[in-house]
Protein backbone atom coordinates (compact mmCIF):
# COMPACT_ATOMS: atom_id res chain seq x y z
CA UNK A 1 0.00 0.00 0.00
CA UNK A 2 1.41 3.79 -0.80
CA UNK A 3 0.18 7.26 0.11
CA UNK A 4 0.74 10.22 -0.92
CA UNK A 5 -0.02 13.65 0.43
CA UNK A 6 0.15 16.35 -2.07
CA UNK A 7 0.76 19.82 -0.68
CA UNK A 8 -0.46 23.23 -2.60
CA UNK A 9 2.11 25.85 -1.24
CA UNK A 10 1.24 28.42 1.23
CA UNK A 11 -0.38 32.15 0.08
CA UNK A 12 2.23 33.63 -1.75
CA UNK A 13 2.97 37.68 -2.90
CA UNK A 14 2.42 39.13 -5.61
CA UNK A 15 3.80 42.50 -3.98
CA UNK A 16 7.23 42.66 -5.40
CA UNK A 17 7.59 44.21 -8.69
CA UNK A 18 10.11 42.92 -11.33
CA UNK A 19 10.16 39.50 -9.38
CA UNK A 20 10.27 36.04 -10.88
CA UNK A 21 7.68 34.14 -10.25
CA UNK A 22 9.34 31.51 -9.26
CA UNK A 23 11.12 33.35 -6.85
CA UNK A 24 7.71 34.69 -5.31
CA UNK A 25 7.83 34.57 -1.22
CA UNK A 26 5.14 33.68 1.05
CA UNK A 27 3.25 36.19 2.70
CA UNK A 28 2.78 36.22 6.48
CA UNK A 29 -0.48 34.61 5.99
CA UNK A 30 0.94 31.82 4.27
CA UNK A 31 3.74 31.41 6.54
CA UNK A 32 1.28 31.00 9.46
CA UNK A 33 -0.83 28.81 7.67
CA UNK A 34 2.10 26.56 6.97
CA UNK A 35 2.85 26.04 11.15
CA UNK A 36 -1.30 25.88 11.27
CA UNK A 37 -1.73 23.11 8.80
CA UNK A 38 1.51 21.33 9.32
CA UNK A 39 1.12 21.04 13.38
CA UNK A 40 -2.32 19.90 12.70
CA UNK A 41 -1.24 16.94 9.90
CA UNK A 42 1.51 16.21 12.56
CA UNK A 43 -1.36 14.92 14.96
CA UNK A 44 -3.73 13.09 12.05
CA UNK A 45 -0.95 10.83 9.87
CA UNK A 46 2.99 9.31 11.20
CA UNK A 47 5.83 11.29 9.66
CA UNK A 48 6.08 10.76 5.67
CA UNK A 49 8.73 8.65 4.34
CA UNK A 50 9.97 11.45 2.28
CA UNK A 51 9.32 15.09 1.08
CA UNK A 52 9.66 16.28 -2.18
CA UNK A 53 9.28 20.04 -3.57
CA UNK A 54 9.30 22.10 -6.16
CA UNK A 55 11.90 24.28 -6.90
CA UNK A 56 9.91 27.74 -6.55
CA UNK A 57 10.51 29.71 -3.41
CA UNK A 58 6.81 29.53 -2.32
CA UNK A 59 6.41 25.93 -2.06
CA UNK A 60 10.14 25.45 -0.75
CA UNK A 61 9.56 27.66 2.11
CA UNK A 62 6.38 25.13 2.87
CA UNK A 63 8.23 22.26 2.88
CA UNK A 64 10.87 23.93 5.36
CA UNK A 65 7.93 24.40 7.59
CA UNK A 66 6.07 21.13 7.38
CA UNK A 67 9.88 19.49 7.20
CA UNK A 68 10.58 21.33 10.40
CA UNK A 69 7.20 19.96 12.51
CA UNK A 70 7.52 16.89 11.20
CA UNK A 71 11.31 16.43 12.96
CA UNK A 72 12.21 15.68 8.95
CA UNK A 73 16.25 16.59 8.06
CA UNK A 74 16.24 19.30 5.93
CA UNK A 75 19.27 18.14 4.60
CA UNK A 76 17.06 14.83 3.27
CA UNK A 77 14.50 17.19 1.45
CA UNK A 78 14.33 16.80 -2.48
CA UNK A 79 13.59 19.34 -4.58
CA UNK A 80 12.41 18.65 -7.85
CA UNK A 81 12.64 21.70 -10.49
CA UNK A 82 10.64 19.64 -12.64
CA UNK A 83 7.54 20.38 -9.98
CA UNK A 84 7.84 23.85 -10.85
CA UNK A 85 5.17 23.36 -13.32
CA UNK A 86 1.27 24.01 -13.46
CA UNK A 87 0.06 20.95 -14.78
CA UNK A 88 -0.27 17.49 -13.47
CA UNK A 89 2.18 15.49 -15.97
CA UNK A 90 5.65 16.25 -13.83
CA UNK A 91 3.68 15.46 -10.70
CA UNK A 92 2.78 12.22 -11.68
CA UNK A 93 6.24 11.48 -12.85
CA UNK A 94 7.54 12.56 -9.68
CA UNK A 95 5.10 10.11 -7.87
CA UNK A 96 5.59 6.90 -10.18
CA UNK A 97 9.43 7.27 -9.56
CA UNK A 98 9.65 6.80 -6.20
CA UNK A 99 11.43 4.04 -4.51
CA UNK A 100 9.23 1.53 -3.45
CA UNK A 101 11.31 1.30 -0.58
CA UNK A 102 9.14 4.73 0.42
CA UNK A 103 5.18 3.99 1.63
CA UNK A 104 4.73 7.36 2.00
CA UNK A 105 5.46 10.77 0.58
CA UNK A 106 4.38 14.13 1.01
CA UNK A 107 5.09 16.57 -2.07
CA UNK A 108 5.24 20.15 -2.62
CA UNK A 109 3.18 21.65 -5.56
CA UNK A 110 1.86 23.70 -7.66
CA UNK A 111 -2.62 24.77 -8.11
CA UNK A 112 -3.37 23.33 -11.22
CA UNK A 113 -1.21 20.33 -11.86
CA UNK A 114 -2.63 19.36 -7.91
CA UNK A 115 -6.37 19.85 -9.04
CA UNK A 116 -5.68 17.77 -11.86
CA UNK A 117 -4.00 14.84 -10.42
CA UNK A 118 -6.31 14.45 -7.30
CA UNK A 119 -9.21 14.10 -9.18
CA UNK A 120 -7.89 12.08 -11.59
CA UNK A 121 -6.11 9.45 -8.96
CA UNK A 122 -8.35 10.17 -5.48
CA UNK A 123 -11.94 9.29 -5.30
CA UNK A 124 -13.80 12.17 -4.52
CA UNK A 125 -14.24 15.04 -6.88
CA UNK A 126 -12.52 17.88 -5.53
CA UNK A 127 -13.14 21.46 -7.03
CA UNK A 128 -10.41 23.54 -5.66
CA UNK A 129 -7.60 22.54 -3.53
CA UNK A 130 -6.50 26.00 -1.41
CA UNK A 131 -3.67 27.19 -0.49
CA UNK A 132 -1.73 25.08 1.81
CA UNK A 133 -4.44 22.44 1.34
CA UNK A 134 -3.37 19.12 1.52
CA UNK A 135 -4.94 15.94 0.28
CA UNK A 136 -4.24 12.67 0.60
CA UNK A 137 -4.71 9.75 -1.41
CA UNK A 138 -4.05 6.03 -0.64
CA UNK A 139 -3.00 3.32 -3.54
CA UNK A 140 -3.45 -0.47 -3.01
CA UNK A 141 -0.61 -1.19 -5.34
CA UNK A 142 2.81 -1.99 -3.88
CA UNK A 143 4.99 -0.26 -6.72
CA UNK A 144 4.34 3.55 -7.41
CA UNK A 145 4.87 2.86 -11.30
CA UNK A 146 1.78 0.75 -10.70
CA UNK A 147 -0.36 3.48 -9.39
CA UNK A 148 -4.21 3.91 -10.94
CA UNK A 149 -6.70 5.28 -8.89
CA UNK A 150 -6.76 5.29 -5.08
CA UNK A 151 -9.11 6.29 -2.33
CA UNK A 152 -9.24 9.80 -1.35
CA UNK A 153 -7.96 9.32 3.13
CA UNK A 154 -7.63 13.23 3.70
CA UNK A 155 -8.76 16.39 2.45
CA UNK A 156 -7.72 19.80 5.12
CA UNK A 157 -7.17 23.12 4.45
CA UNK A 158 -5.91 26.00 6.57
CA UNK A 159 -10.14 27.32 6.40
CA UNK A 160 -11.00 24.32 7.55
CA UNK A 161 -8.57 23.95 10.84
CA UNK A 162 -9.75 27.63 11.81
CA UNK A 163 -13.28 26.44 11.95
CA UNK A 164 -12.23 23.06 14.23
CA UNK A 165 -10.22 25.43 16.19
CA UNK A 166 -13.62 28.08 16.95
Amino acid sequence: MKTVYIVRHAKSSWEYDGIADIDRPLKKRGINDSYLVSEHLNTLIEKPDVFITSSATRALSTAVIFSTNFGYPLSNLMIKKSLYSFSDGYLVKTIKALDDGFNTAIIFSHDHGINDFVNKYGSKEIIHVATCGVIGIQFEDSHWKSIKKGKTILNISPKKIKNLIK
